[in-house]
């Protein structure tokens, strides 16, 4: 029904920038959120940030505020990561995410339905 594809990982070193992206079909978005989460090994999966697919409201976890950006191209059905100030522990394997309902505060935190492969950043020191 809804397909994800995330690309854009690799390795940089710290202080550098990357540009994940999420290539989302199969259906109109209009309700929908989408949002970023990663995954260090050993680790729990962590919501990073989200945004609603209409009116672009956005939602980001402390740890990422104020160094990356959430963002999409409605006309493309793409949403975009931009990382910038990279550091190591923001190595982990990104997922692109999405759910049919547009969401409020801490409701961008979970409860989605479909995932992307997942993309690989690795931040050097």
């Amino acid at each position: 029904q809804v397909q994800l594809v995330d690309s854009g990982g690799g390795l940089v070193q710290a202080g550098g920038s990357l540009r994940l992206s999420c290539a989302a079909a199969g259906r109109t978005f209009s309700s929908y959120t989408m949002a970023w989460f990663r995954q260090a090994p050993g680790k729990e999966r962590e919501f990073v940030a989200g945004i609603t697919w209409t009116t672009g409201r956005t939602y980001y976890a402390d740890s990422v505020k104020a160094r990356f950006t959430i963002s999409r191209d409605n006309a493309k059905n793409t949403f975009f990561l931009q990382m910038n100030s990279l550091k190591p522990e923001d190595t982990a394997v990104y997922s692109c995410a999405a759910k049919a309902r547009v969401a409020y505060g801490s409701e961008f935190r979970g409860g989605y339905d479909y995932w992307g492969q997942g993309t690989q950043v690795t931040v050097s020191s």
